[in-house]
């Protein structure tokens, strides 16, 4: 399976102390160029706002009631569930 992977450009202007600064964090921190560099810092806070929003439904989900014994059968039907609604996007998004 080949996934195509489409990239946009942006450009951005900085002043001399944060491009300085850029150029110093490449050098030390082993970044071969500054789009790999602003790529990094963009996962880190998309991954940082995933955590989040996991972290409130999180919180949303203990205050919610009274749970469900996490017994092999539940994460077993969890995980069919889970299963069946990835067929279902795999498939409405190949459509």
């Amino acid at each position: 399976m080949k996934v195509k992977c489409v990239m946009a450009t942006i450009t951005i202007s900085l002043p001399d102390t944060l491009k300085d600064f850029v150029e110093i964090q490449m050098a030390t921190k082993g970044y071969g160029n500054v789009s790999e560099y602003f790529r990094t810092l963009l996962r880190d806070a998309q991954q940082k706002e995933n955590d989040e929003r996991l972290r409130v439904l999180l919180l949303e989900g203990l205050s919610s009631g009274e749970g469900h014994a996490a017994t092999p059968e539940f994460w077993s039907d969890l995980k069919a569930e889970a299963a069946i609604l990835l067929d279902k996007k795999t498939k409405k998004s190949s459509s």
